[in-house]
């Protein structure tokens, strides 16, 4: 179900739960509530419009936050990997190539090529390296917590950095995390392992995450105050 409330688009879903919980996602500020399946619509109507202040505040936040520049991936632009800023510097062969060395990201690229073909090819190394990460990661939490995901797969993603679904303990990653500092994919994957246990974020998941990463708010902050993509608005 979605209302509208002073003109902001808010998806209401109902669970199993005791409370009402609201977000504003990164990176577009997309809201979100989740309400306990016995509160009537009036109810959550009401509690919304005493927060459209906030609501606005929020989205203002990411409206704000700092976006990397359109990617034209030509030479002098920078990419993020794993945390850390590069340079890219370009050059034409007849088959595409990626490297890293120093503080400096060599792309090779084919003459004909165009910013679609470009971005393509770039996604697809973010790919192979997040794929590296995940592979190492992985089963360091569910070492740690007992916990098997069934499956996994990465996949780009725009409103959640990750999503599980938890009757097939299968678990997708979001392609730019590959972006972020590794904390912050540890972070996304002990969320998600634990979504496998425990599918809302009630008071048992809190306290799971509390209990296998204390620090897991200072993350998840650290996480989206990050530069986010460019994003066309238009």
């Amino acid at each position: 179900m979605i209302l509208i409330i002073s003109e902001i688009s808010i998806t209401i879903i109902k669970k199993k739960i005791k409370n009402i919980y609201l977000y504003v996602k990164p990176p577009n500020g997309f809201v979100t509530v989740s309400a306990p399946v016995n509160m009537n619509d009036e109810a959550i109507e009401k509690f919304l419009r005493t927060k459209v202040s906030w609501i606005r505040d929020q989205q203002k936040k990411f409206d704000n936050q700092p976006r990397q520049s359109k990617r034209e991936y030509v030479s002098g632009e920078t990419l993020y990997i794993l945390g850390r800023q590069y340079y890219l510097q370009v050059d034409y062969g007849t088959k595409n190539s990626f490297k890293l060395n120093g503080d400096k990201v060599f792309l090779t690229v084919r003459d004909e090529s165009d910013i679609q073909i470009r971005e393509s090819f770039i996604r697809e190394c973010y790919r192979v390296i997040l794929k590296k990460e995940i592979c190492q990661l992985l089963p360091k939490w569910e070492g740690k917590t007992g916990i098997q995901a069934s499956s996994w797969q990465i996949k780009y993603m725009t409103t959640r950095w990750g999503t599980c679904n938890p009757k097939t303990k299968k678990i997708w990653i979001n392609l730019q995390l590959a972006k972020k500092t590794p904390e912050c994919l540890e972070y996304i994957i002990l969320h998600e392992l634990l979504h496998i246990v425990e599918k809302y974020h009630n008071e048992r998941f809190i306290s799971l995450m509390d209990k296998y990463m204390p620090m897991w708010r200072e993350i998840k902050k650290t996480l989206n105050d990050q530069f986010l993509e460019y994003m066309n608005t238009k």
